[in-house]
């Protein structure tokens, strides 16, 4: 095993970010030794703390900032960048984010694939306010500080930053964030601590549809006030919700909701929903199909930049006349929607029973009678499923596809998968088992879903290839 001879743990050094690897892993050389810090822009001269030494190979946290990266050419667009963990790239031009995930994302697939086309990236129609949907927390920014509600710290897991100027949310999230902290705070309300277990207010997560207009406001709390004082409670969020239907925005407030979450995890997710004004969904508007979508439904956080990834998918999967299409990972059926007025018949299957629900329901919407909509794991529906298919379209979580699933995907023989990713290190594990299994690369191309993020998605496009 290589030992690191200069870095040592625990110990603070300066040097310069060589170039940053996906996601945001920046490379920094000292003397003749590397380390990965995290959250760093090329050209930067940084200052790091050595945190972990693993097999020869160092891993920092940022300390500071020296030196602006010559690639930084633009200030930063909201009060906390920098601090916040949501946005890495606000310095830098729109077109140098774009040439830096190409760099990503294509050095990722030229270690796994030979002799593809590599179709650059594409960029979202719009680079700002681009969000259909955000998750805020309840928390505060320091011990026994004043209540916040925003996103975290970057790297703490209990500091919780106000973000009520964030650049890449409609500027209706941001007044109805203030609206919500100012109520609470004058109540005197606390939020619930992670450690103790105790608290009331979890998360506020709003979503506003790009082509309607349509916002679904949806507070998420522990049922402690439900336990102790039902009445108390019931007065609270009238009060709340008078306020913000009160609220002069942009976009207009079809439904307020109420979510009881008592799980320990720190995610959110929902016991019992309680209605508290209008409806519980808002409607979206996609490539000229309607979506209705739920307080939890799965949907593309970039409505224009989804229609752009949807658009190439579809252009991957070229003809599909009279033809049975897979579309594994299928969530509300979006893709599936797509693909079904020229398609034979379109079979989505989807792990979450409400996702399914919804594409059941959105088909129905859109008049769509040939897509079939199926719950369970891929794993195991594919040895249920009757139909054979003559193309394959993969949508996995980050994680990507389960070994065993990929192998019963893979032995249907298809002539054409297309493979979408929000994950690109988990696409490639899948591609080098693909390849090795009879499929060729023919083309790529990287979607960038997510500006001023590291993220990015990626789309490949395999054909079988004849032995």
């Amino acid at each position: 095993m290589i030992e690191m001879k200069y870095m040592k743990k625990g110990k603070i050094y300066e040097g310069k970010v060589l170039r940053v690897e996906f996601p945001n892993k920046g490379i920094v050389m000292v003397d003749d030794e590397k380390a990965v810090v995290k959250n760093s822009i090329p050209g930067q001269k940084i200052c790091f703390a050595v945190n972990k030494i693993r097999k020869g190979k160092a891993e920092g946290r940022l300390i500071e900032v020296l030196e602006k990266s010559p690639l930084e050419t633009r200030d930063k667009a909201c009060r906390v960048f920098g601090e916040c963990g949501g946005c890495n790239y606000h310095t830098l031009s729109y077109e140098q984010q774009l040439e830096l995930k190409r760099e990503q994302v294509k050095g990722l697939i030229d270690r796994v694939c030979e002799d593809y086309i590599f179709e650059g990236i594409i960029g979202s129609p719009i680079e700002w306010r681009y969000r259909n949907k955000m998750e805020f927390a309840f928390g505060d920014e320091y011990k026994d500080g004043p209540l916040s509600l925003g996103l975290h710290k970057r790297g703490s897991f209990h500091d919780i930053l106000t973000t009520d100027d964030c650049a890449i949310v409609d500027i209706d999230y941001n007044i109805i964030l203030s609206c919500v902290l100012d109520y609470f705070s004058g109540k005197g309300v606390d939020y619930y601590h992670k450690l103790t277990h105790k608290g009331y207010l979890r998360h506020l997560v709003i979503r506003k549809a790009v082509r309607t207009g349509e916002i679904l406001i949806n507070l998420v709390t522990t049922s402690e006030y439900y336990n102790r004082d039902k009445s108390h409670e019931s007065e609270l969020l009238n009060g709340l919700t008078s306020l913000l239907i009160e609220l002069k925005i942009q976009g207009s407030i079809v439904g307020i909701l109420h979510s009881y979450n008592d799980s320990k995890a720190d995610v959110v997710q929902s016991g019992r929903i309680e209605l508290l004004y209008g409806r519980d969904h808002i409607y979206e508007e996609l490539l000229g199909l309607r979506f209705k979508i739920s307080a939890y439904s799965f949907f593309q956080t970039n409505s224009l930049g989804a229609e752009v990834l949807y658009t190439k998918a579809r252009e991957y999967v070229g003809d599909t006349k009279d033809m049975n299409v897979f579309d594994l990972y299928s969530g509300t059926g979006t893709i599936a929607q797509l693909l079904a007025p020229v398609a034979g018949k379109v079979t989505g299957v989807e792990l979450v029973e409400e996702a399914v629900d919804a594409a059941r329901e959105n088909a129905s919407l859109n008049n769509i009678t040939n897509c079939e909509f199926v719950v369970g794991d891929v794993l195991k529906v594919l040895d249920e499923l009757q139909d054979k298919p003559d193309i394959i379209i993969l949508d996995p979580p980050r994680d990507g596809v389960h070994p065993k699933a990929l192998n019963k995907i893979i032995d249907y023989g298809v002539d054409r998968i297309v493979y979408i990713s929000c994950k690109p290190t988990s696409l490639m594990r899948d591609l080098e088992i693909l390849q090795e299994r009879g499929y060729k690369v023919e083309k790529a191309c990287a979607v960038d879903m997510f500006p001023q993020t590291v993220h990015v998605e990626c789309l490949v496009l395999m054909s079988k290839v004849d032995k």
